[in-house]
């Protein structure tokens, strides 16, 4: 009995993978185009490539030039809480509603994923985002922007041994939304005393 040659194996392999591709592909055509319906393997596959090669060689070899400290370290948490944590968590599992809505969802930036990534990949991605994500570019240019940025790679490093009370303390510099607000106010009135409208009339 002669031997399957090797050309028809590889054509099956390549068969096979490309079924499984088109599989992928049209599952989400079949349902629509909602971003209800959790990604696909191959959608998954795609964000975690897309955001590889968003990054140029040339990045991710750069060094973080901030000090590993820990007032560094106490600036960045404060601009995560103010800036990224509505859609990344305060805690970084991305486990909030925003994060949770985008297609594909925010990743866990305390896996390996994201801590992987060399300090270059991860400024830049925070400088220019990521295309086809959710991701925006947040750097302008300006040397303050730029050194927030590498503050923030050092928070990242930090996500993944974080401690309850860092996460308690970033709640009160998170951003507040109208309602909030509100319902802060009213609380601080009612520890003042009330409304001032509603005194009691009884002599």
């Amino acid at each position: 009995m002669r031997r399957l040659p090797w050309f028809f194996i590889g054509a099956a392999t390549i068969l096979l993978v490309a079924g499984s591709a088109i599989f992928g592909w049209l599952t989400p055509v079949a349902q629509g185009f909602s971003t209800r319906v959790p990604p696909t393997a191959i959608e998954r596959w795609l964000a975690r490539r897309i955001r590889h090669m968003s990054v140029p060689a040339s990045a991710k070899d750069l060094t973080n030039p901030v000090p590993n400290s820990q007032q560094v370290l106490n600036q960045g948490r404060a601009h995560w809480a103010d800036h990224c944590a509505s859609c990344h968590a305060n805690n970084g599992s991305g486990e909030i509603a925003m994060g949770r809505q985008m297609y594909p969802p925010v990743p866990d930036m305390r896996k390996l994923e994201t801590q992987t990534l060399t300090d270059g990949e991860l400024f830049y991605v925070i400088q220019n985002g990521i295309r086809l994500t959710g991701m925006p570019a947040w750097g302008s240019g300006s040397a303050q922007d730029t050194e927030d940025s590498w503050k923030l790679v050092r928070f990242i490093r930090h996500l993944p041994v974080m401690t309850t009370d860092e996460e308690q303390e970033m709640q009160g510099m998170n951003p507040r939304t109208p309602d909030e607000l509100k319902e802060e106010q009213e609380e601080q009135n009612f520890l003042n005393g009330g409304n001032t409208n509603e005194q009691h009339h009884h002599h």
